[in-house]
């Protein structure tokens, strides 16, 4: 057997570290940065046409969730696409959980409304630690795997002062992404957020049955695009 020298073992432990995070987490990557895409280009010698082909057929194939929005709430006006926002505009991070047996993972809070889990970054939180405190804080649930970004919803308000003082303003995103988790816990509903009752996992058709009771029908085309990217190589 070969001996490998302390170089290599110091370079392997450093791969491993950044392949599983430092506590043997998955590691969530960043949504990309500016530039992030001529890099890839000139990689590999690509010219984006693939990309621009499968941005128009999810388009056409989930068209309320791709159409001009209007979200009185936050006097927002957004709009969803598949191409990533650089990380500085993303405040709101919300997962398609996908728990065995392909069942999406619902939270009901005490005002009887169902909703995907996610929120706001906190202040200097990066996108990965957002997800994973989101995910056990509102469903008791993990993340098995790296999660897969939908898209983003890019929001630009004409409120005068941002809803965080350290948010972005008037331009936002809320990014939006599918992944495998356990639910192996119960959530530890923090007082600052939603007070969650209810944890279930049910079957795509039926979550999306439930999130348009008070949400517009592209909650249920999120689902949809959700399922139809998890059914693709990726």
């Amino acid at each position: 057997m070969t001996d490998t020298t302390d170089a290599t073992r110091a370079a392997a432990a450093a791969a491993a570290g950044r392949a599983a995070g430092a506590d043997g987490a998955p590691l969530i990557p960043r949504p990309p940065q500016p530039g992030d895409t001529d890099r890839a280009d000139r990689a590999t010698g690509a010219d984006g046409a693939g990309d621009v082909e499968r941005a128009d057929e999810l388009a056409a194939l989930f068209p309320a969730l791709h159409a001009p929005q209007y979200w009185t709430w936050g006097r927002y006006d957004a709009q969803f696409s598949t191409v990533l926002p650089p990380d500085e505009l993303v405040t709101n991070i919300h997962l398609v959980g996908f728990t065995d047996g392909g069942r999406v993972v619902l939270c009901r809070d005490d005002r009887d409304h169902w909703f995907l889990p996610g929120g706001t970054r906190e202040h200097n939180e990066s996108v990965d630690s957002c997800l994973v405190r989101e995910l056990r804080e509102e469903a008791g649930a993990r993340l098995l795997g790296a999660p897969v970004w939908l898209g983003a919803h890019r929001c630009v308000t004409d409120d005068p002062v941002p809803y965080r003082p350290w948010q972005p303003h008037p331009e936002k995103a809320w990014l939006w992404g599918w992944a495998e988790v356990a639910v192996d816990s119960v959530p530890t509903n923090p007082d600052d957020g939603e007070q969650v009752v209810e944890v279930r996992a049910v079957e795509p058709a039926e979550a999306q049955r439930l999130l348009l009771h008070g949400h517009d029908a592209w909650w249920g085309e999120l689902i949809g695009l959700a399922v139809e990217l998890r059914s693709r190589p990726h």
